[in-house]
């Protein structure tokens, strides 16, 4: 089994009844249904700050492109897509 620990937290009676109803819905605890959640909010965020983080030391390291550049980039792909002469994948 899984080591795992416990941790208490505060919810709107609103949010424990919608909880209930996924619970009852899918068979699951709603300690594990939590746990899922928050393990998926901690690995989207992370996702984020490291993104953040990769950008910024982009940057700093003169990694960059110019806006210019990047907008005509995106127009052109937008227009190829629009008149069907993009690349087929």
């Amino acid at each position: 089994m899984p080591v795992s620990t416990t941790m208490t937290i505060r919810v709107s009676p609103e949010l424990k009844k919608k909880l209930d109803r996924i619970a009852s819905a899918t068979s699951r605890s709603r300690s594990f249904l939590a746990g899922d959640a928050v393990a998926a909010y901690v690995d989207r965020e992370l996702e984020i700050i490291d993104g953040i983080k990769r950008g910024m030391a982009d940057a700093e390291a003169g990694r960059l492109v110019p806006h210019e550049e990047a907008m005509a980039e995106i127009f052109d792909v937008i227009r190829k897509a629009e008149t069907g002469k993009g690349d087929k994948v």
